[in-house]
């Protein structure tokens, strides 16, 4: 089934649908918004996510897909009349925070998976809704952005090297002695607030490494990601070293480091202290 579905095409007809969806709502972000309780994730939903999941959903309904969502925002949905084709992974709008207060630099995350498991995305979109780039991948082919195949970097110097340090919301007396020596010994360090494009940038070369031990990331945020990383080139794992394979679910939380390469990767392993 995966052979017979130009899922690339279908990816990008999501992206389109999801700028025309979510433009009104930009609009009006600095007016008062409506309450709509928690995500399934979790976090406050507010109509823009919510526009951006629909649009989502029915660009894939008008492709006669059968598939199960797992979105941040609405939680686990089965749109399907037979056997499941697919399961799709979102996360509808990744920098919420960003959008809210005007910061450039926000996206739109969808992974297509045959099963409810991270290890087995075989297709994958992340695209910046601001700057209107975006990031494809599928298993076996490689990673582009905008159609132009990306590798990551081949910096291995800390030194040189640009790393993303997610510690937003984390119990930093806890969790600070893990990362003392990476740095200490990292001269450049970023955080831009949508973790999916974060990822996407390690496999562009753009950044060099991204580390998240927090522990409170959700697999929504890297599902896309993830693959997009693995195919241009870069390396991702648990902080102990060991494969990512967990549940595709929307309250999944997840620790990893991200890197270019895979010196870089040891480097930063051998810095990140596993908590006791």
């Amino acid at each position: 089934m995966r052979s017979e579905i130009d899922w690339l095409k279908i990816l990008l007809h999501c992206k389109d649908n999801v700028k025309v969806h979510i433009h009104p709502h930009l609009k009006t972000l600095s007016e008062p918004q409506p309450d709509l309780g928690k995500g399934a994730g979790g976090d406050p939903m507010k109509p823009i996510d919510l526009a951006a999941e629909k649009a989502i959903v029915e660009t894939l309904r008008q492709h006669d897909l059968s598939f199960t969502l797992i979105s941040e925002e609405s939680g686990v949905k089965e749109f399907s009349e037979e056997s499941k084709q697919c399961y799709v992974t979102v996360d509808p709008i990744d920098g919420t925070t960003n959008l809210d207060r005007g910061l450039p630099f926000y996206a739109s995350s969808i992974a297509i998976s045959t099963m409810p498991a991270l290890s087995t995305v075989f297709a994958a979109l992340v695209t910046d809704l601001f700057h209107d780039t975006t990031y494809t991948a599928l298993e076996g082919e490689g990673a582009y952005r905008d159609g132009k195949k990306i590798t990551p970097s081949a910096h291995t110097s800390l030194e040189e090297a640009v790393i993303g340090l997610d510690l937003n919301g984390c119990k930093v007396k806890e969790i600070a002695p893990q990362l003392t020596n990476l740095i200490q010994k990292t001269k450049h360090i970023r955080h831009f607030g949508a973790n999916a494009l974060e990822l996407c940038y390690v496999a562009d070369g753009l950044t060099d490494a991204f580390v998240d031990i927090r522990g409170k990331l959700r697999v929504t945020d890297i599902a896309a990601g993830f693959l997009i990383l693995k195919e241009a080139g870069g390396t991702i794992t648990a902080p102990e070293g060991r494969a990512l394979d967990v549940k595709l679910d929307p309250k999944q939380k997840m620790k990893f480091v991200a890197s270019g390469n895979r010196q870089m990767h040891k480097t930063i392993l051998s810095l990140v202290k596993p908590k006791c």
